[in-house]
């Protein structure tokens, strides 16, 4: 009650601003320097970082100043701020990741699945999809990388990488704090927000050190109605969606010698709350009276019995060891990292206010992982990125289902350790003064091991995270890779370059955690590859505009999915195959164009058109492989992307700055589930950021996110008649108005 209070005092004190979520790019905080400013990436890996305009891959990239405008507290906040990107929840259970990028991605919460889509923080693999989605703060830069990644970044990474860089400690003493609070004007309660950090020298030249913490307190967005006309209370509610998150991160860095930085990080969080907003809208086979659960597709409402839960645990710790070296005046770098994950919910999956299918989970993972790498140049002409990579990984999964009123109950699950083995190198040779041939390789050996406990109705209960689950299946597989990359550069002038590559990429093979009949083996589908060709242009043209542009086409086999069917004693039963092979092709523009001192025009625009070339799977659930199958549309794949917006700023003299930033996005409507019967809404986001900033670096913001108030929701998995029928659609928040401070002493 105290932090509320003096949260709310901080944010009276504060004065004003309109928001945004914008489209692209990295953009400097004023007009007149955002295409003067060098955004420096690290997704080529090469020692210092790159230009953006010079890596020679489709990359979006958000600086601390970008990430502050656009009051980034998740990824998910970024789902509508690149083409052809999506960076969704699934909602099954909060913070599981359900991410997409031009057209691959994946509609499982399950953790033995590898996503398409790998996320790094500080140079560490996330293992598993779980944890994901949680809150990020003080953060340096988040990449976000097109397409396949393999040979610099290994397996699942077919559909692209998101790359997490947090702030390292500084030379000079500082220290930041801000606050906000937010609310959704649906008479529910407000969210609250705390951060704050301070860095700065411990021993001079030695020893630099940095402590962040944060804190955030939801008090529940959403109105959960219960019982709706029928139980007579159309207008009864109580508050949803409350939640609590803190972290904190402590870091250093040491230089013993002039050559050599060790840098430590360490991060401890804790994020509990309420399970998802379940809302269950008409399904094509749901016989259940609309008065009781059922909601249009296109509002905000819901009514479930199980107001369920989320708790989150984790601890991760990276060591970063950076060698200047002179040979090839190049630089070893060694990143040492660790991570423990436990994650435990409940669902009410049936989305009515009756005890139909309620579900609860518990996932227990911890990760090993070591990366080597030499990044050297040697002469004008070469440029050397090469290492060594091991990882491995031992996961638990418990999942119980309560079914009709706790008639039936289902207890199983799994558990599995695997062990990865890489090796990779990428040179950049120059064949001339404007043209470079780039050729890379990456080799990677897999080993999974699972025990899988199949979910059974009406069995002992058991529990796989303790051993009391008997396991019916085991079984071991391995998978060997090759995954080439050829590429040219060109640059063309002063203001224009031009690269093109073919290369390919994994995604790992496995096992099915969530089995549910002993009839079918949880094991083990294969890897999916990804063939892909990729040109882009990159340009300033008179330093009066930023413009960066790729075409794509991908050729995708043995493509991996979770095949979800509706089923009236498990409610629902899911199947991970490899179900067909597909061809993925597009293109994406986005644009930031100095119009005057105080102006610039922000836009985007990303285009995926895809289709099956056969099918392995009978997807569409009729009993045959035929063209029925072959003519469904590929989940996750929003044809169309785009966004427009602009930037305003200018200076107050004696005062400060202001600053005005509005941007409108729109998305496609994509299929959700294989056999089209799950649909994602097409949505339009409207956001905008107000800010003033004083002269003695006192910030005060207010913002605005979907003001459209646009219905979205992570998944849309279908039900059977016998439980209700209609879908289970995890709801996203609408509209948001908030209001920040931000205090930087330096």
């Amino acid at each position: 009650m105290k932090t509320t209070y003096s949260l709310k005092l901080a944010m009276l004190c504060a004065a004003s601003a309109f928001a945004l979520s914008s489209a692209g790019s990295a953009l400097a905080q004023s007009a007149g320097s955002v295409l003067e400013d060098e955004i420096i990436v690290t997704a080529t890996k090469k020692a210092g970082g790159v230009n953006i305009q010079d890596a020679p891959v489709a990359i979006t990239a958000f600086g601390e100043a970008q990430l502050d405008v656009l009051h980034v507290n998740d990824l998910q906040s970024l789902s509508y701020s690149v083409p052809n990107v999506s960076l969704e929840d699934i909602g099954t259970t909060p913070g599981v990741a359900n991410f997409s990028i031009r057209g691959l991605g994946i509609n499982s919460s399950i953790p033995s699945i590898d996503p398409t889509v790998g996320v790094f923080v500080d140079g560490m693999y996330l293992g598993i999809n779980a944890g994901v989605v949680l809150d990020v703060f003080d953060l340096e830069s988040i990449e976000i990388l097109r397409g396949p990644q393999g040979i610099l970044f290994g397996r699942n990474v077919t559909g692209g990488a998101v790359l997490i860089n947090t702030k390292k400690p500084t030379d000079e003493f500082q220290a930041s704090f801000k606050a906000s609070a937010e609310s959704g004007f649906k008479n529910t309660g407000g969210n609250y927000k705390l951060l704050g950090s301070v860095s700065g020298p411990l021993v001079e030249d030695r020893l630099k050190a940095k402590v962040s913490a944060y804190y955030n307190k939801d008090n529940g967005y959403f109105k959960n109605y219960e019982g709706g006309p029928a139980f007579g209370k159309p207008d009864a509610f109580s508050v949803f969606g409350q939640s609590e998150t803190i972290m904190v991160r402590p870091s250093l860095i040491f230089t013993p010698t002039d050559n050599v930085e060790f840098i430590l990080r360490y991060e401890h969080g804790e994020s509990d709350g309420d399970g998802p907003a379940s809302q269950n809208h008409p399904g094509r086979n749901g016989t259940f009276p609309n008065a009781f659960v059922s909601f249009d597709r296109n509002s905000d409402g819901f009514s479930i019995d199980e107001v369920g839960f989320y708790d989150n645990n984790w601890d991760q710790i990276i060591l970063e060891t950076n060698w200047d070296v002179p040979f090839g005046n190049g630089t070893i770098t060694n990143i040492l990292g660790y991570r423990d994950f436990l994650g435990i919910g409940r669902s009410d999956i049936d989305a009515t206010p009756l005890a139909l299918f309620h579900a609860s989970f518990a996932t227990d993972q911890d990760q090993w992982s070591n990366e080597l790498r030499y990044a050297g140049t040697f002469g004008d002409k070469f440029d050397l990125t090469t290492g060594l990579y091991f990882f491995t990984q031992d996961t638990a999964y418990q999942e119980t289902r309560n079914i009709a009123f706790g008639r039936l109950n289902f207890f199983g699950g799994g558990q599995q350790r695997q062990k990865t083995y890489g090796a990779f190198a990428q040179g950049d040779y120059s064949l001339t003064e404007k043209v470079s041939l780039i050729v890379g390789g990456r080799y990677t050996y897999e080993s999974k091991r699972a025990d899988i406990a199949t979910l059974i109705f009406n069995r002992t209960p058991c529990d796989v995270l303790t051993g009391t689950c008997p396991f019916d299946f085991s079984d071991r597989d391995s998978w060997k890779n090759f995954s080439p990359k050829v590429g040219l550069t060109w640059d063309a002038n002063d203001d224009w370059n031009v690269y093109g590559h073919w290369t390919q990429g994994f995604r790992s093979g496995g096992f099915n955690f969530r089995n549910t009949s002993r009839a079918v083996l949880p094991a083990p589908f294969n890897e999916e590859k990804v063939s892909s060709f990729e040109i882009g242009f990159k340009g300033q043209p008179n330093g009066m505009a930023r413009i960066n542009s790729a075409i794509f086409y991908n050729d995708i086999s043995n493509m991996q999915r979770e095949i979800n069917i509706a089923d009236p004693l498990a409610g629902v039963v899911q199947f991970i195959r490899n179900t067909a092979n597909a061809t993925i092709w597009g293109f994406e523009s986005e644009a930031q164009i100095y119009i005057m001192d105080m102006i610039t025009l922000l836009g985007s625009v990303g285009y995926t058109n895809g289709s099956y070339d056969s099918v392995l799977f009978d997807l569409n659930g009729d009993g045959a492989l035929n063209a029925a199958d072959k003519a469904l549309k590929i989940p996750r794949l929003a044809p169309w992307t785009y966004s427009v917006g602009f930037l305003l700023n200018s200076e107050i003299p004696g005062v400060g700055a202001w600053s005005l930033r509005t941007n409108y996005a729109h998305r496609d409507r994509s299929f959700y589930t294989d056999n089209n019967l799950g649909e994602l809404n097409g949505a339009n986001m409207l956001d905008m950021n107000l800010a003033l900033t004083t002269e003695n670096n006192v910030t005060v913001s207010l913002y605005a996110k979907n003001l459209l108030n646009e219905v979205t929701h992570g998944g849309d998995t279908q039900l059977p008649a016998t439980l209700g029928g209609g879908s289970f659609a995890p709801l996203n928040k609408g509209r948001i108005i908030g209001i920040e401070l931000k205090v930087d002493l330096k």
